[in-house]
């Protein structure tokens, strides 16, 4: 089975986010985690991405299980606004951090209006906490942003939290893991 680790910063609009990618990117280079040049190891649009370096292995659980050989292996930058869900199974439900009732429905909803960017914001129906769509609670593993970091083939490895905590702190922002089972 294909899968994906994305990781995204937990920020709907993540500011200057091109030149932050570039930086994490050479950082990421820099950690031999991927290779320097474009190639056709990536899964989407125009099938280009960083192929997995052997670096790698030092940043996931079960280094094993990375897909070192495959023709899908590579990082792939997204910098543009993205809904990023488990493609399988995916229940959509939420909650909010301030009253604690179940909301998903209308956070979900909400989505037409937070995709072009009217806003980034989402206000919770029961209580009307309001914060950055991200700041809600979610029952499996999603994010909102206009920056993502999809690694293909890397699910079953799973990062380290320190690699992940690292992340964070070169994106100067949380970040959070989704899972995507192709």
């Amino acid at each position: 089975m294909s899968s994906q680790s994305i990781v995204v910063p937990l920020i709907s609009s993540f500011p200057g986010r091109e030149a932050k990618a570039r930086r994490v990117l050479r950082w990421l280079w820099q950690k031999n985690i991927i290779e320097e040049q474009l190639t056709t190891c990536g899964r989407t649009g125009n099938g280009m991405g960083y192929a997995i370096g052997p670096g790698a292995r030092n940043v996931v659980e079960h280094p094993d299980l990375l897909p070192y050989g495959q023709a899908v292996n590579g990082l792939e930058l997204v910098t543009k606004r993205c809904i990023f869900t488990p493609t399988k199974d995916f229940k959509e439900e939420a909650g909010c951090p301030e009253c604690r009732q179940e909301i998903g429905e209308a956070l979900f909803d909400s989505l037409e209006d937070w995709m072009p960017g009217h806003t980034d914001n989402f206000m919770c129906p029961e209580c009307r906490h309001e914060d950055d769509i991200n700041g809600f609670l979610f029952l499996q593993p999603c994010a909102f942003s206009n920056l993502g970091f999809i690694f293909n083939g890397w699910a079953d490895a799973r990062f380290k939290p320190e690699f992940l905590y690292e992340f964070g702190e070169r994106l100067e922002r949380k970040v959070r893991v989704v899972r995507v089972d192709l």
